[in-house]
């Protein structure tokens, strides 16, 4: 698949590779989730420039370094000592070096060098603090593993706190590039097929690579290759955040299982898993691993009772949908009975999905001061999908949100509206809508 998108990731780059040959070394973090294109993404950035690639295996400091020093080498055609073994010394050598010539050095999967030798971290810091205001280096440090990315660089008590000039946050494409992807490898595709790549991928670039260079495509073929034998998709939940949890990483994914199957309150989630208490997992999901989010009624303050959790991320949420809960099928390798579940159950759940992704949408267009839903602990018949806050006027939308307009009650929504404007919005003018996949 080309590169799409990432306009202003790549201008920003660009800007800060400028500045750092023109004026002084700057340090630039790129975190995101696996699978999101950050290594891409620096390639692309440093396509035409001079720039030493290098990436942090798990072995030995030592033959690590030799590594190192080999690319250093090859790339900017310098000679560098043998007795340099250590990253202390060839981090030195390389800000040395900096002095008298510009150039990227890039260090991918930087986190691992907690598991090879933290004090590297220390020694980076002293050597940064200690030459990067007489050198003209472009320092990017990218890394997969959110929590320890975040500690790093924004742990106060962390060497390298405050050292980073930039750090990007890489999230995955917006809607106008999934269509624009959906158009050039299936020009005459459904809002349907659309809503689905949409719900298993969220737009992560990797996801929907895979689906294009095995035109997968439409809804069952898509699901036909998420759920065949030797899938990519069957253990990528896995492999994604056992790193994150560590050995400890069960109650997690039974916390993360309660919630993608409509368990979202503590209480909820504390009786699902077996009446043990999960707040302090529970924060740890939003606040360092970036995987749960915390959803109030739009408008209420932090403090509210009225508190629901979301998955983040739409293919951890059909992961766990799925392929976690329903183990035991793939176990016994019983793809066809796990892929028959999937596209009967598909009607409903992308149905959930759809709100979530006309929220984006909202987003996306920048014409609204807030978006969310709106909710009261009472029950369902003051619920409303979506209510969209606009930037000046008092004016606001209250959505319903169907796949087929034909279930649309307009009548109820209007006595949740006023129901909405006494409570929450009084003075408001709320114009009322039903959205569906035709107005994707």
């Amino acid at each position: 698949m080309e590169f799409y998108d990432r306009t202003s990731e790549l201008a920003e780059l660009q800007r800060i590779r400028n500045l750092s040959f023109k004026d002084h070394s700057r340090m630039t973090v790129i975190t995101g989730r696996r699978r999101i294109g950050k290594t891409l993404l620096i390639m692309k950035s440093t396509e035409e420039t001079q720039a030493v690639y290098l990436f942090v295996g798990r072995k030995n400091e030592a033959p690590l370094c030799a590594e190192f020093a080999a690319k250093i080498k090859e790339t900017l055609d310098v000679f560098i000592p043998e007795e340099i073994s250590s990253f202390r010394s060839l981090f030195q050598y390389i800000m040395e070096l900096a002095v008298t010539r510009s150039f990227t050095l890039i260090i991918d999967e930087f986190q691992e060098f907690y598991n090879i030798n933290g004090s590297i971290y220390h020694d980076m810091q002293n050597f940064w603090d200690q030459y990067h205001k007489k050198t003209k280096m472009n320092l990017i440090l990218c890394g997969s593993l959110y929590s320890l990315m975040q500690k790093i660089f924004q742990d106060s008590k962390e060497p390298l706190f405050g050292r980073a000039d930039n750090i990007i946050k890489l999230s995955a494409f917006s809607l106008s590039t999934i269509k624009k992807i959906l158009r050039d490898y299936r020009p005459k595709y459904s809002n349907d097929e659309l809503l689905a790549l949409y719900t298993f991928t969220g737009g992560s670039p990797k996801y929907i690579e895979l689906f294009c260079d095995n035109t997968s495509l439409t809804i069952n073929s898509m699901i036909d290759f998420m759920a065949a034998e030797n899938s990519p998709f069957i253990d990528e939940g896995k492999h994604l955040l056992i790193e994150e949890f560590g050995k400890n990483y069960g109650m997690y994914f039974s916390i993360l299982s309660a919630v993608s199957g409509g368990i979202n309150t503590q209480p909820a989630i504390e009786s699902a898993v077996g009446d043990k208490s999960a707040g302090g997992q529970i924060k740890r999901l939003i606040e360092e691993y970036n995987i749960l989010v915390c959803c109030r009624p739009i408008l209420a303050k932090e403090g509210t009772q009225a508190v629901r959790y979301e998955i983040a991320d739409n293919f951890l949420q059909f992961w766990f949908n799925y392929f976690d809960r329903y183990r035991s099928l793939i176990e016994i390798k019983n793809f066809t009975a796990l892929k028959a579940l999937i596209k009967a159950d598909y009607q409903t759940y992308s149905g959930r999905m759809l709100e979530r992704y006309f929220k984006q949408q909202f987003a996306e267009s920048q014409q609204y001061s807030a978006i969310g839903s709106w909710w009261e602990p009472r029950g369902d018949q003051y619920e409303i999908d979506i209510v969209a806050l606009g930037l000046k006027d008092n004016k606001a939308l209250a959505i319903e949100v169907k796949r087929q307009k034909k279930y649309y009650k307009p009548a109820l929504l209007l006595t949740k509206t006023e129901h909405l404007k006494h409570k929450v919005l009084p003075g408001y003018e709320i114009e009322t809508q039903c959205l569906s996949l035709e107005d994707m």
